[in-house]
């Protein structure tokens, strides 16, 4: 019965953007936004109602494949299009259909003037689908279809307006192009691991894959763990593929709170959960994926330090919580970096609907035209308010539970990767109150954007105030008395070591005290501009100023990677291609031209002409004999 539940999980969206497709876009607006919506509605109804049953279960019962159709069969390799519903899949399902609806929801208020607004929701539905079938698959196969898929449908959705450029984006066509390129790189790595499992154990399905690949020595495991390691950081959006995701948010408010805050950047962190047993067998390269997800996060907080856009802000801190996240991974604690996957999507969904809702209001994001808006704005204040205190990690809103639950297992790894994510958590609270006071505190700063201030209606409204009562309570999911998430994903990603109860009790406190401290410089700074924090501020200046460069990653690929691409292809095309191999064609082709010429004329038709060259052949001829005897 779950199996069946399942395949309309993926048939209910892809109904929904056929209908869209055929009839949607030719009757009213409001039509599209509502099948598209009730689509993914239907599907997190169905999500919901197989919780009971995959959550309930344990040990080998806690998963159900449903075999669809056979799909490739060729030679020994026979993959066949199923799905695999267990806690893991059915958590990001859950995360996917209930997060999305509510966008789709507000999508419906915030698109509702736009003249592709059909096409918009068929991108939208897509997407769905495509991010359903990347957790639903049961093989590497299977998810790297709907790995493509949402590649595809992210480079749809953040080029929707791209007849648009501007001065922060530029040409938007040209950002969604970007997020394509950067994630076929990373794409790269994912292929070549699947082809070195492949030739390793013979199979792809996971199940299969997982049990041969646990008796191999470690060095084909490293290297298959640093392949899915590339791939993950570049559709999760780490060092050194996160360049993307920042300009990705010149696609519409709501592709933002969908793909790269709830959904599609996770991608990643969920493959990584698949095959905990390789990264487990493989302590090198977990030791990597750490270091590299805590360097992302500590990087990208101090960039979204300096940013005056409101989305680019969320944009850099959704590449740090990512980062988090890998962190999570490297040390073993993958629970948690579920965990933090799903208090994520609740947060910064509200927060990057609610920035969607300033601009729907002021045609501005620009912070430093802000100002002052929880006067004419205060429903958008107050969820962004809520979204602020769970990213920074304030109890007891979700992300202090999930990102310290995080922080706790990377104390016990290594405490240097403790403390560089302590001071990332210390960042973190200081930009996000930042970019509060700066947009909702204070007076107004433009005349012009105030005089037309006005609170968002209803579609958009209603999303943000489910969003922020699923951050303020989402940090239940992981208490002993409601699900305990931590548990019921023991079956499929391992079981965690209990921590020292002392000690757990003693780094909640000291995240606690950070989070505060950082909320409080916040205030300081952008409040009250006390001499003290302005102090501060002016001491860690050097940083601020490579902050403000983006640590010149985005120079390096510009300046050396791009150019320097650029300057190669031209010196093919000019000195090898045209000085080189057409100058190669065309004298090969001139002198067969010329000696074609030449000998034409022993075929002149002339008696003495042919009786010359018989002789001269005849005279080879016994030449060549007389050497021979």
């Amino acid at each position: 019965m779950i199996g069946y539940s399942a395949a309309w999980l993926l048939a209910l969206p892809l109904a929904g953007l056929l209908l869209n497709t055929f009839v949607g876009r030719r009757y009213s607006r409001t039509l599209a936004g509502t099948i598209a919506s009730g689509a993914v509605g239907l599907a997190f109804l169905i999500a919901i109602l197989m919780a009971p049953d995959i959550y309930g279960s344990h040990g080998e019962h806690a998963g159900q494949t449903l075999p669809l159709w056979d799909w490739i069969t060729i030679g020994e390799l026979q993959v066949p299009l199923a799905l695999l519903v267990d806690p893991l899949s059915l958590t990001l399902t859950l995360v996917v259909t209930g997060v999305g609806f509510l966008i789709h929801v507000y999508a419906m208020g915030y698109m509702v003037d736009d003249a592709r607004l059909a096409r918009f929701f068929i991108y939208l539905n897509f997407f769905i689908l495509a991010m359903l079938l990347l957790v639903l698959g049961d093989s590497f196969v299977t998810l790297f279809i709907g790995w493509e898929g949402v590649g595809l449908a992210s480079y749809l959705l953040i080029g929707f307006w791209f007849d648009r450029e501007d001065e922060l984006y530029g040409s938007y066509a040209d950002c969604g192009k970007k997020a394509f390129v950067v994630n076929r790189i990373g794409d790269v790595g994912l292929i070549l691991a699947m082809g070195l499992i492949w030739t390793t154990v013979g199979t792809l399905n996971f199940t299969e894959a997982l049990q041969g690949l646990a008796t191999m020595s470690e060095a084909p495991l490293v290297l298959i763990c640093l392949l899915l390691l590339l791939a993950v950081a570049g559709k999760s959006a780490q060092f050194p593929l996160y360049v993307w995701l920042p300009d990705a948010m010149a696609g519409p408010t709501p592709v933002s709170a969908l793909i790269h805050a709830a959904t599609m950047v996770t991608a990643g962190i969920y493959l990584m959960a698949r095959t905990h047993v390789l990264w487990e067998l493989a302590p090198m390269a977990s030791a990597i994926a750490a270091w590299i997800g805590v360097g992302t996060a500590f990087v990208a907080a101090t960039m979204a330090m300096v940013q005056t856009d409101l989305k680019k802000v969320l944009a850099y801190s959704t590449i740090s919580q990512l980062g988090y996240m890998v962190l999570g991974a490297g040390v073993g604690a993958f629970a948690f970096a579920i965990f933090h996957l799903v208090t994520h999507a609740f947060f910064k969904a509200l927060l990057f609907l609610s920035a969607g809702s300033v601009q729907h209001a002021t045609h501005e994001l620009d912070m430093r035209k802000l100002g002052g808006l929880r006067l004419k704005m205060p429903h958008t204040a107050r969820n962004f308010l809520i979204g602020s205190l769970a990213l920074a990690g304030i109890p007891p809103l979700a992300g202090f539970f999930s990102k310290d639950g995080i922080l706790l297992y990377a104390f016990q790894h290594n405490i240097l990767l403790y403390f560089l994510g302590l001071v990332t958590a210390l960042v973190t609270a200081i930009y996000i109150f930042r970019a509060y006071y700066l947009t909702f505190m204070g007076e107004p700063r433009d005349a012009h954007v105030d005089s037309h201030v006005h609170e968002s209606g209803r579609l958009i409204l209603a999303p943000l105030w489910i969003l922020s009562a699923l951050t303020i309570l989402g940090g239940a999911l992981n208490l002993p008395f409601v699900l305990t998430l931590e548990h019921a994903l023991a079956s499929v990603v391992g079981e965690l070591e209990p921590p020292v109860p002392s000690l757990e009790i003693a780094l909640l406190v000291v995240s606690a005290m950070v989070a505060i401290g950082g909320a409080r410089l916040a205030w300081g700074a952008y409040r009250r501009h006390m001499a003290w924090v302005d102090s501060i501020r002016a001491t860690f200046k050097p940083l601020a100023k490579l902050a403000q460069q983006r640590w010149y990653l985005d120079d390096l690929y510009d300046r050396q990677i791009l150019r320097g691409s650029h300057t190669l292809s031209q010196w093919l095309s000019t000195t090898v291609d045209q000085q080189g191999i057409d100058r190669a064609v065309n004298w090969g082709a001139e002198t067969a031209l010329n000696w074609s010429r030449k000998l034409r004329r022993l075929n002149d038709g002339r008696v003495p002409t042919y009786v010359f060259s018989m002789f001269v052949g005849a005279a080879l001829l016994v030449a060549y004999f007389w050497i021979a005897l």
